[in-house]
């Protein structure tokens, strides 16, 4: 491939990322929530009471990174802590009930910035920009490995 289109390409995608993320943000805003906000509240849904070395490992973040959040999000409602009963030493996290109709909500945002993003696409078209894509973190997964490459899933849909 030539040069020029390597970074012609390479331009257009941090472009695509960069306009994806700051919409993301701004929809997120609207409900009070920070970008990095919903994989943790979308983890606790499927996973009530992980404790924060669990939530750090599945979030592919640290456990300062989570520490900082579960505060955060602890003094706005959306989680509260409990002492493990078998380990007092350890807290396990929840969604509160706000935090659950907050979590409907972010999933919500998800979708509008899904169909946001894929306006005026069929169907062909999405499944041929999905393979393409998955090949792409195919070749970056074998640079890189699996751990280095993963985010968590579903950052921005429900």
């Amino acid at each position: 491939m030539e040069l020029t289109t390597m970074r012609a390409v390479d331009r257009l995608l941090g472009r695509v990322c960069r306009m994806r993320h700051a919409r993301a943000h701004a929809l997120l805003e609207e409900l009070g929530l920070y970008r990095g906000q919903p994989p943790l509240m979308w983890t606790l849904a499927k996973e009530p009471g992980l404790s924060q070395t669990e939530l750090s490992t599945r979030l592919h973040v640290t456990q300062a990174t989570v520490s900082r959040m579960v505060q955060r999000m602890g003094k706005a409602g959306i989680l509260e802590t409990r002492a493990d009963e078998g380990d007092q030493r350890v807290s396990r996290v929840f969604l509160t009930t706000e935090g659950l109709a907050l979590h409907e909500r972010a999933g919500e945002v998800g979708r509008q910035l899904g169909s946001e993003c894929l306006q005026g696409f069929d169907e062909a078209e999405v499944a041929q920009l999905e393979a393409l894509l998955e090949r792409v973190h195919a070749n970056l997964v074998t640079i890189e490995g699996e751990q280095r490459c993963e985010a968590p899933a579903n950052v921005e849909a429900g």
